[in-house]
Order: C-alpha cells, then sequence, then structure tokens
C-alpha cells in the first residue's frame, strides 16, 4: 500500500467561509498502480471516533479488498483524530458554557458533509463514492439529502438511520433488541446472571473501582451491554465474568466497554445530537428506558447514555453542564426525505437484522426511501461485521452496487 496525507483548512460554521477555521486530514491508502482509481471516502462510525489506521499487522480487511477497486480516503471527521480534535473542556473554544455549546453545534453530520465537500473540490474529483459504517452510514444519508450529484454508489454497514422518526423512537427500539440479546445470552450462559447480581451487589458495597480510582457504580457496570452487539462479544463478555469482580484485571477489562470516557467528548456530548433529526433530544435514551431494566437488574444497557454518566465518571464530570445545554438544544434536519427519494445513486447497504445500535425496521423504512438500493438483510454478522468479517461484507456490497 502507499498513503498520501492531505489537509486542508476548512470553516468552523461553513454559513461563514471567512470565520475561524479548522483543519480537516485525510489519509489516502492505494495500491501501487493505482493512481488513476476512483476515489472511495470512508466516513467512519462514532460519532467522535477517527478513521481507522492502516497496518501491515492489524490493518483492517475490508481496506485491502476496497483498494483493489478504488483510492480509499480514510477521513478523520471533524473534531477526531488529526483533524483539529475536541479535546478537554477547556480546550473546548467559547468563554462560557453557552459558547461552548454553540461551538459543538458545528461536529454533527450536515457540517460533515460540507467538509468533504471541501475535500473533494481540493482533490479535483467531480464525484466519488463513500463508505459509511454506523454513524458514517447516518452521515452518508446526510450526503445523499445534500449533495447526491457528487455520489457515484453509497456502500454503507449497519447505518441506516431512522428519517424523520425522534430520538425517542430509536432509543426505544434499540431497548427491544438490547434486552433481546440480554436473554439470549443468558440463555447461553445461565451462570453469568448470577455473577452479574454477585458483581452488582459488590458494587452497591463500594467494594469495586475502576483502573482510575472512581467507584464502579452498578449503573455502570450495567452499561457494558453494547459488548453483546458485536462479533464475539458474548464469548468476550463470559470470560469478563469469570474473573474475580475485585481483581486488577476484571476492573482493566470491563473499563474497556463502558461506552461513554473521556478519551471521546463527542461521542458522549453530541451522540444522542445525531440521532435529532429536527428535534431536541433531551436525554431520551434516559427518558425512554423500560420499566423492565427497574425491574430486572441484570439487564444490560447499549449506546444509552444519561445524565448520571457526567457524574460518576470524574473525566466527564467537567462536561455535565455542556452536555445539559446540549440536550436542550433544538437542531435542524439531517436528512430530506424528497432529496433521497430523487437521488440517482446506487446504495448497496447491509442490515443486520438483530443490530443492537441501528434497529433494523427503522432501517428498512429508511430503504423504501431510496430510489436504487439494495438492501442486504442478514443475521450472520453483528454491527461490528465491517472489521471482523474480512473482506466478505464489503466484497457483498461493491457486488450488490454493480447489479443496481
Amino acid at each position: 500500500m502507499r498513503t498520501v496525507d492531505h489537509i486542508l483548512e476548512v470553516p468552523v460554521d461553513h454559513r461563514l467561509p471567512d470565520g475561524p477555521t479548522l483543519s480537516l486530514y485525510a489519509r489516502e491508502v492505494r495500491e501501487p498502480g493505482g493512481e488513476q482509481r476512483p476515489y472511495l471516502l470512508f466516513l467512519q462510525g462514532g460519532p467522535g471516533g477517527e478513521s481507522p489506521r492502516p497496518s501491515t499487522v492489524d490493518g483492517p480487511a475490508w481496506l485491502q479488498r476496497a483498494a483493489r477497486d478504488y483510492r480509499v480516503l480514510l477521513l478523520d471527521q471533524r473534531g477526531t483524530g488529526l483533524s483539529s480534535p475536541v479535546g478537554r473542556y477547556d480546550q473546548i473554544p467559547g468563554d462560557d458554557v453557552t459558547a461552548k455549546a454553540d461551538y459543538l453545534t458545528h461536529f454533527r453530520a450536515d457540517a460533515i458533509v460540507r467538509d468533504c465537500e471541501l475535500l473533494r473540490e481540493h482533490l479535483g474529483v467531480e464525484r466519488w463514492s463513500l463508505l459509511g459504517q454506523s454513524f458514517g452510514g447516518f452521515t452518508s444519508l446526510t450526503y445523499l439529502s445534500l449533495a447526491a450529484e457528487s455520489l457515484e454508489t453509497v456502500y454503507v454497514t449497519g447505518g441506516l438511520a431512522g428519517v424523520g422518526v425522534s430520538p425517542d423512537d430509536i432509543y426505544a427500539a434499540t431497548y427491544v433488541t438490547m434486552q433481546a440479546k440480554c436473554e439470549r445470552y443468558y440463555r447461553r450462559f445461565p451462570g453469568d446472571r448470577d455473577r452479574v447480581r454477585a458483581a452488582l451487589d459488590l458494587a452497591r458495597a463500594g467494594s469495586l473501582s475502576l483502573p482510575g480510582g472512581d467507584p464502579l457504580t452498578p449503573g455502570l457496570l450495567r452499561s457494558i451491554g453494547g459488548v453483546l452487539g458485536r462479533d464475539g462479544g458474548g464469548d468476550a463478555l463470559h470470560h469478563l465474568l469469570e474473573r474475580d469482580p475485585t481483581s486488577p484485571a476484571f476492573s482493566h477489562d470491563l473499563e474497556r466497554l463502558i461506552p461513554f470516557h473521556g478519551r471521546n467528548p463527542i461521542y458522549t456530548l453530541l451522540h444522542e445530537a445525531c440521532c435529532a433529526d429536527g428535534s431536541a433530544s433531551r436525554w431520551s435514551a434516559h427518558r425512554v428506558r423500560p420499566a423492565a431494566y427497574d425491574e430486572d437488574e441484570t439487564l444490560l444497557t447499549g449506546e444509552h447514555i444519561a445524565p448520571w454518566f457526567l457524574q460518576e465518571r470524574s473525566e466527564l464530570r467537567p462536561y455535565a453542564e455542556l452536555a445539559d445545554v446540549l440536550a436542550e438544544r433544538e437542531w435542524p434536519r439531517l436528512y430530506d426525505e424528497d432529496a433521497l427519494r430523487e437521488a440517482d445513486v446506487p446504495v448497496a447497504a447491509a442490515v443486520y437484522y438483530d443490530d443492537a445500535f441501528v434497529d433494523r425496521e427503522l432501517s428498512v423504512r429508511t430503504a423504501s426511501l431510496l430510489r436504487r438500493v439494495h438492501p442486504w438483510i442478514t443475521n450472520e454478522y453483528e454491527h461490528s461485521a465491517l472489521r471482523t468479517s474480512g473482506e466478505k461484507v464489503i466484497d457483498r456490497l461493491i457486488t450488490l452496487a454493480r447489479e443496481l
């Protein structure tokens, strides 16, 4: 593989092209001799995660397959990686919490798409293709809404977002899937339900802590259910619960499964905002949590943030007031149904039947809006399939798109 760095300055607020700017970074990856192949822009999951790094040791297999047909652009979306990352609370521009919240309004999919358009123009490309994983799929739908004429083909993996629905609808649906995954897990490992109860008893007694010294509270312990939405996640959870919960190994391994943390502020602060298609989120996942989760403490949560997360984790505490302000923000629309219907772009989309993070039925409903789409609905994989399937998922999508 050969790599080329691309860096350009883009406006923080695209409505103010002469205003403050931030740096945008993308790494071009291509095979030797692939200099004339068309571009494929990869939009990673998140929000707030950086693009994967190519490596001869553990580089993603999908990248090797994609590079046989494309020059792949691994974009660090604004605020991530080498693209002027959003950091500690005091590093976020703004003299007060309102100003900082205003700054962060420019880090959703609509701004990312406009960054991409500037990058496309910078490279002198008329049209290119997209590969959107999870949140990257959401961003691909926004791209189809705003600038479909710039797109050749779109591939989506676990990222056909609900269009025109509220965050409440989205999180209510993912709770149903998460509860089903928990019950399926306990049928497979029936002894683990008691192990979870025992660990929760220790957490309530104040006997467990995280590596940095924060108490491991029952809420934090129950937040690790997202692992069940990944390929091989049930095995990983079982091997964790086999350990003594008071051991350092248990503490370190469990912390890696807690979804919201200080390493990735955008994921915590804008997670619900990136589902808000014309509304405020108002701590949606916390408000719509089913009563079953109060009745059965062994049910685990996934990507379901709550205000208490920012109080129980010391590294998130400085962001607590900012998170409250953002939760009350009325967000503009991310998607345009009419534009999606009119977009004459082939879309091949993997829809995972038991996806814990993106509801299948909402994805199918969104697929029905698209003019040229091939939804591949499968229960062979989980949400992480692009990374864990080797070349299989990306190869299947490339084949499907050629038939459209």
